[in-house]
């Protein structure tokens, strides 16, 4: 099939600083794109040549879209399945699989993947109802501290809770749910998986990943993690695995613990362009939107290696602050050497919303990381 300046239509599901990103690598390339979203400020309407408005989780919404297109992929994996499922059945390409997408949107039911594969993961208990863990609790079949993680719709570190007494879950839904076991880990690293529709794999470097410690949301990603490298072969090796299992087309994000032993348990994976990878933007040779991009269309995979050192900074908003955004001493970081902001579009913030990303490129890891901190404590995103 020809792709490039032809009558082919790429559907994308989701509207936000993804699917953007993902529109830099089709305009580069000249890929007709339609884009479905919930909101008509979504950050694609203004990339993309067909912008449509919609509920992802309503059937007909997603069916009637993905029938305008020839090959449908997403960014968010809060989206119908059953019309992915139908417009499969009926020829039009969905990528990742929705066979994927049905696991991978349940918490419990990827963990249970993970367990029938013989996946390292975390140990864990499945509730039909956040209720049942007291029962649990007064029966001694679970002990204080856990991780409670709402089975469906949890997504940049809501629907996740530390309980260490019975007053933390206080105020849950009473929704599906799991429970982990506490990892004591020296750190999160993940791992990129791309695999194309002919069964081409390629890896991503291994990214070690520092979390916001209320928020439960990544501050920094660094490339390539700082870890031995008998680490980040099992690290990849555990990816590569999880990849296999699942048969995936496209890009397939694996955020894994690395333990005091240093053992590599799979925490969760995104079968999309995350949050791990927004450094490759310039620090990689072929970036993961571009690779997400040859993937699901079945072109020879790109270079995954990194030029140069780098560690993506999130912009988030402020604590306080919900408005019309500001980011506030953008210039001072744009002075700084080897640093690339990137705005999402989004023109209202609120505390802890994902408002932009700030890559930082060098030679030396570790004066990277000093030059993040300075960003971090330099941009505020207020209003």
């Amino acid at each position: 099939m020809d792709y490039f300046s032809s009558d082919f239509k790429l559907g994308i599901l989701g509207g936000g600083q993804l699917g953007k990103m993902l529109l830099y690598e089709t305009r580069k390339y000249d890929i007709y794109t339609c884009v479905l979203d919930p909101s008509r400020e979504a950050p694609c309407r203004i990339a993309c040549n067909a912008f449509y408005t919609g509920d992802l989780m309503d059937y007909d919404t997603v069916y009637e879209f993905g029938k305008k297109v020839d090959v449908l992929t997403f960014e968010i994996e809060n989206v119908n399945v059953d019309a992915l499922e139908k417009l499969e059945e009926e020829g039009i390409k969905v990528f990742p699989s929705p066979a994927t997408l049905r696991t991978i949107q349940n918490k419990a039911r990827q963990k249970l993947f993970y367990t029938d594969h013989n996946i390292p993961t975390a140990v864990f208990r499945r509730y039909a109802y956040t209720s049942e863990i007291r029962t649990a609790l007064e029966n001694e079949s679970i002990d204080f501290p856990f991780v409670w993680k709402s089975a469906q719709f949890g997504y940049d570190g809501k629907g996740v809770k530390v309980i260490r007494s019975h007053t933390d879950l206080d105020n849950l839904p009473d929704v599906e749910c799991i429970t982990e076991e506490m990892i004591p880990f020296k750190n999160e690293l993940a791992v990129i998986v791309a695999r194309n529709t002919k069964g081409e794999v390629s890896t991503y470097p291994v990214v070690e990943m520092e979390f916001h410690p209320t928020a439960n949301q990544v501050e920094y990603v660094i490339c390539p993690a700082r870890i031995d490298e008998t680490v980040a072969e099992k690290a990849r090796q555990t990816a590569l695995k999880v990849s296999e299992a699942f048969r995936h087309v496209g890009l397939l994000a694996v955020e894994m613990f690395r333990t005091q032993d240093d053992d590599i348990l799979v925490n969760e994976v995104a079968p999309r362009p995350h949050n791990s990878g927004h450094y490759s933007i310039e620090a990689s040779y072929t970036n993961q939107f571009e690779q997400h991009l040859r993937a699901i269309l079945g072109l020879p995979l790109g270079l995954a290696d990194s030029k140069v050192g780098g560690i993506m900074v999130n912009l988030t908003g402020a604590e306080g602050y919900t408005g019309k955004v500001i980011y506030r001493n953008i210039e001072a970081i744009m002075k700084m050497d080897g640093v690339t902001p990137h705005i999402y579009g989004k023109k209202e913030t609120r505390p802890f919303r994902k408002m932009g990303h700030v890559t930082i490129v060098n030679k030396d890891i570790d004066k990277a990381r000093e030059i993040a901190e300075k960003v971090k404590n330099t941009i505020k995103v207020v209003c």
